[in-house]
């Protein structure tokens, strides 16, 4: 079947390549772009089609960038620098993309889920007429039967919906590119390949006083920048969970804003960050920055400790590749235990007292195999 972008018919549509749009700032690629270049180079290989990069900023800052991006898992960077696209800016970026994929026609499109993926991926699926999954926690490729016709590889776009209630498998068989924005973490950044070799491609862009059309390249007119960056103030995040080793977390068993205290405590006594579940975040009692989950961040800590965590599916999918998991909850069948890897049934309130008493009499100074500090159990034996 012949599928579509931007109403023109795309031949052979499968069998076209995997494209990731590569957000950069000052030279310096995105880790959800690098993320996704490791899954595109799944998804590609399951295909038996390349790995596109898209690559759009200033000349020197991305054409040194791009050997990175090979490394990274592409085979092809189609690299479209200019002065003028030096900060992101909606209309000519979006026009960069939409004529990139009109002219080469990969079948599958992905993007960061940040703020500016948010911004530029419906932009550019609008004006290709095509559809767009946003926030996804995974892609896959599979088959789909419907109207009595058989779709074959395409892209399952899977993602929480109705409030992270339910886990949501949505496809697109009769438009391409199929596109999606996917969060930052979800993913496992590849290890950088130095040996890989790759093709990078110049893109041509041209500056003109009105609109016209290109058969080289593209031309940007004086309309796609009625709107100029006057200004940027980059504000750092008060919490780096994605960098923590050592990750506390807490969920509605502790009860209540004053509750955390302890728990702030513990992962302050530990060197760790404070983590939440999504329940203690729309309870009101930490900030959402703090939350961790499919509908929150995505961390893998050397130690992650959850604190009075049930360990509902949507969490469990945002820590369950933590190196090692402590569980405190006092209830015995909690979901949590199950991917635990030690677990204390017991009130919270009593046990991370003596978690703490414990590790700052015996337990300071002295490092665990894995290089995280040592987490005593309240007898004082190491947990």
């Amino acid at each position: 079947m012949d599928e579509t972008a931007g109403g023109a018919p795309v031949n052979g549509a499968t069998r076209n390549d995997v494209w990731v749009v590569v957000e950069q700032h000052d030279g310096a690629a995105a880790e959800v772009s690098l993320e996704l270049l490791g899954r595109a180079r799944e998804l590609a290989d399951r295909l038996g089609v390349r790995v596109g990069a898209v690559l759009i900023g200033a000349d020197q800052a991305v054409t040194a960038l791009a050997p990175a991006l090979v490394a990274r898992g592409a085979d092809i960077v189609y690299l479209a620098a200019h002065d003028d696209l030096t900060h992101y800016l909606t209309q000519p970026y979006t026009q960069v993309v939409t004529a990139l994929i009109r002219e080469r026609r990969p079948q599958i499109v992905l993007y960061g889920a940040t703020t500016t993926g948010r911004d530029l991926a419906p932009r550019v699926a609008s004006a290709l007429r095509t559809g767009l999954t946003a926030d996804c926690t995974d892609l896959r490729i599979g088959d789909h039967s419907m109207k009595g016709a058989e779709h074959r590889d395409l892209l399952y776009q899977i993602r929480p919906a109705f409030g992270g209630n339910i886990i949501a498998t949505i496809i697109s068989p009769l438009h391409r590119p199929q596109m999606a924005t996917v969060r930052e973490g979800v993913m496992v950044m590849p290890d950088a390949d130095e040996g890989r070799t790759g093709a990078i491609v110049n893109v041509p862009v041209k500056r003109s006083s009105s609109p016209v059309r290109s058969v080289d390249g593209v031309v940007l007119s004086d309309a796609d920048f009625v709107v100029r960056l006057v200004d940027r103030v980059r504000e750092e995040k008060r919490v780096d969970l994605k960098g923590a080793r050592i990750v506390v977390a807490g969920g509605v068993g502790v009860g209540s804003r004053e509750g955390f205290a302890l728990v702030e405590e513990l992962a302050r006594t530990l060197g760790g960050v404070v983590g939440a579940s999504r329940a203690a975040v729309d309870a009101g009692w930490i900030d959402h920055e703090h939350q961790i989950g499919q509908t929150g961040t995505t961390v893998r800590p050397k130690l992650y400790i959850a604190c009075g965590i049930s360990g509902s599916v949507q969490h469990r999918a945002g820590m369950d590749q933590s190196a090692r998991i402590l569980a405190i909850n006092s209830d015995p069948l909690a979901p949590i235990f199950g991917v635990a890897h030690y677990g204390i049934v017991g009130d919270l309130h009593k046990v991370i007292p003596l978690l703490i008493r414990a590790y700052r009499t015996k337990g300071a100074g002295t490092a665990a195999p894995d290089g995280t500090a040592p987490v005593a159990a309240p007898d004082g034996g190491a947990s």
